[in-house]
Parts: C-alpha cells; structure tokens; sequence
C-alpha cells in the first residue's frame, strides 16, 4: 500500500501536472452545480455542458423546472442517459428547495443527500466548488487513480476511499486534490489505456508497475 509520503509525492507531482484542474461542469450558481451534477451521473461533463447550455437558459431558478410538464423537461435532457429519472429528481429536488430552503441550496452536505437523485459525490460536488467547503468527492476517475496506485484497496467501497483520501491528504488540499484526481485520470491515467511509460507517478505505482513488467516482458514480434 501507498505510504503518506509517497502519496504526498503523488500529490506534487499531480499538481505539476494540472495546477489548474478544476470543476469542468460549466454553471453560474450553486443551484445550477447541482443540476449539472446530478445530470452528470454515467455521463460525460461534455455531454452535460451540451445540455445545460440551453437547459440554464430555458430555466434559471427551481419554480421554472415545476412549471413545464414532466414530459417536456424530459425532452429538454433527452441525449443524456437515464434522461426520464434524472428530470424526475430535477422537479422533486426543485419542489423540496422551494418548500425547505427558500429555493436557495444548503451549503451543507449533509440536507443535500436528502434531496431526491443527490448522492454523496454530487453533495461534495456542490459544497467544495460552490461553497469553498473541504470535501473529496470519490467519482470513477477518483476511485481508479486510488485504487491503481495503491493508496486503497481493490475491494475498497467508494465511502471507504473517501476516508482513506480525506485521511491521508491534508484538509486544505482536499478539493484541490479532488479536481487534480479528477484531471489525472481523465486525460493520462484513463481507463482503457493509462499512459504508464510517460507517468511521473510510475516509481510508486502498484498498478504501473505491473503494467509495465508485462510490457516488458512480453513476446517481441
């Protein structure tokens, strides 16, 4: 397993690497992060930001998704996956943000998990980009990176790697790191094919190094 130090060599180097990374889900106000997000779930923030472009000029506050039929802000998100439950959630949260908090979302991670279709990860999302509250959210790149360079285990539940990240990472760099993570595994340690030879963190890589071990010593052609 990754050592605090060597984790904290991870860290500087990620930060070499992306000092700007940051939330790329494209929003004016924390209620339209929390759309954004919730939209976002098994599905790209490029596709979202296609979306939201029209959908945040349409409606601009939680009364304006209640007052269209469910059958046509399903339309509106039609292209993104899971389309009819998503715009659901949408209207129930903006009903529960009407009736609860004056339409105004709470800067508290705790009240957003208890809004329809708001996970944990969406609820970090929101408190840490809109709000400036130190928080991890543990998204598919976040729990690859963790778990291909040993910092957690492969059978970690992603509550676990949260914690393990939070525990690990100084408080202040929390979000930073999150969005670092987020980077790191989207554009060089991607899923299908991780640039391990070119990789800065392949010293103390679990997973890298194995890589590279079978790319070495597999047969030449």
């Amino acid at each position: 397993m990754l050592t605090k130090a060597q984790w904290h060599y991870c860290l500087n180097e990620m930060e070499k690497m992306f000092p700007d990374a940051h939330c790329e889900l494209v929003h004016k106000n924390p209620f339209e992060l929390l759309v954004a997000t919730l939209l976002s779930a098994q599905c790209t923030d490029v596709l979202v930001n296609k979306v939201t472009k029209d959908l945040f000029q349409k409606y601009t506050k939680p009364e304006e998704y209640l007052a269209v039929p469910i059958e046509e802000l399903q339309n509106d998100i039609r292209s993104i996956g899971l389309f009819r439950n998503k715009a659901k959630n949408i209207q129930a949260l903006s009903k529960q943000l009407i009736e609860l908090y004056d339409g105004q979302v709470p800067a508290n991670r705790d009240l957003l998990t208890t809004f329809p279709g708001v996970g944990r990860k969406t609820a970090n999302v929101v408190v840490s980009v809109a709000f400036d509250i130190p928080a991890i959210a543990v998204d598919t790149h976040v729990d690859r990176v963790s778990k291909r360079l040993g910092l957690c285990r492969w059978k970690d539940s992603v509550l676990q790697v949260e914690e393990t990240l939070m525990k690990k990472t100084p408080i202040e760099l929390w979000s930073k790191a999150h969005h670092q993570l987020i980077f790191f595994g989207r554009y060089h340690c991607k899923a299908q094919n991780p640039n391990c030879p070119e990789c800065p963190l392949l010293s103390v890589c679990r997973e890298g190094k194995k890589r590279m071990n079978k790319l070495n010593h597999a047969p030449k052609k």
